[in-house]
């Protein structure tokens, strides 16, 4: 469930791509950002392994390019799998939950395999920018959010249209548990 919510969201194209989707680069250039974002699930591995934030989109345009390389080799040295592990056990879900298995048991009281659909969808939704999308301070958006990744799953053949329809029907329910290091 994990992984469908991921790439349906955030890179349909993912087995089809060495690291860069110059589609989708070049529709976020053409559209300026507001129909998604251009980066591969490679890049955003790159970004979170060897980008400092940056202050500027002056710094963030600097920033590009370097991970642009650092994605196609990324791509040359690991699966495509290995690369979707990397990227989910290096993501902060706040509350001390890096990477999957401490968020899937911090918001949900159970382990990555046990994921429901729509939990898996919430936490993918989350790698937007969770604090924006946090279940615990902002629960609408959350849903919005979940629904959204739904939507995506479902459009890319992840899901039907009657089993997206009844996962968004459904509240965000985080069985919240903090942890510490």
């Amino acid at each position: 469930n994990m992984i469908n919510a991921l790439i349906a969201t955030e890179d349909a194209r993912y087995y089809n791509h060495t690291g860069i989707d110059f589609k989708s680069l070049l529709r976020a250039i053409i559209k300026m950002g507001r129909a998604g974002g251009g980066s591969t699930i490679t890049q955003q591995l790159a970004k979170q392994l060897w980008s400092p934030r940056a202050n500027n989109i002056f710094e963030r345009a600097l920033q590009k390019p370097i991970e642009w390389v650092i994605a196609t080799k990324l791509e040359r040295l690991y699966s495509k799998e290995e690369i979707l592990t990397m990227y989910l056990n290096q993501f902060d879900f706040l509350y001390n939950a890096v990477g999957i298995k401490s968020a899937a048991q911090v918001y949900f009281s159970t382990t990555p395999d046990k994921l429901t659909i729509e939990e898996a969808a919430m936490l993918v939704g989350m790698c937007k920018n969770p604090s924006m999308y946090n279940p615990r301070r902002r629960p609408e958006r959350a849903l919005n959010r979940r629904n959204t990744v739904l939507d995506q799953m479902c459009k890319y053949g992840y899901l039907t249209t009657q089993a997206c329809d009844s996962l968004q029907s459904l509240p965000v329910e985080i069985k919240y548990q903090s942890v510490d290091h």
